[in-house]
């Protein structure tokens, strides 16, 4: 679900108040077509409840899916999607283009 960076960071706070364990997940670097902007964010908790958009379609899956084990292990990750990858067609980034995400943990 696309939300402004405003709504993403209030139900982020919303779901800490409430003693959910909260991931966020940040494009940090894109080259070529990119779904969404630099700065693009999703909040994902511990259950998979997610809001915002790093991408769209299977990425944002896959990014749910690792913010999940940020959120277990307590360690960020950098992940990378691109078409040049041979998981980019598994995950949807046919654009052409390359993005970087960063998942941290928010505590």
């Amino acid at each position: 679900m696309a939300a402004s960076d405003h709504t993403i960071l209030e139900q982020t706070a919303r779901w800490l108040q409430e003693g959910r364990k909260v991931a966020l997940a940040t494009v940090v670097e894109t080259w070529g077509s990119a779904p969404q902007p630099l700065g693009s964010q999703l909040a994902i908790d511990a259950d998979g409840n997610f809001i915002g958009s790093v991408s769209g379609g299977c990425v944002e899956g896959a990014v749910v899916t690792e913010a999940i084990d940020v959120i277990a292990s307590g360690q960020p990750r950098l992940l990378q999607f691109g078409v040049a990858d041979e998981t980019a067609w598994k995950v949807g980034l046919a654009c052409g283009g390359r993005i970087s995400v960063y998942v941290e943990p928010v505590r």
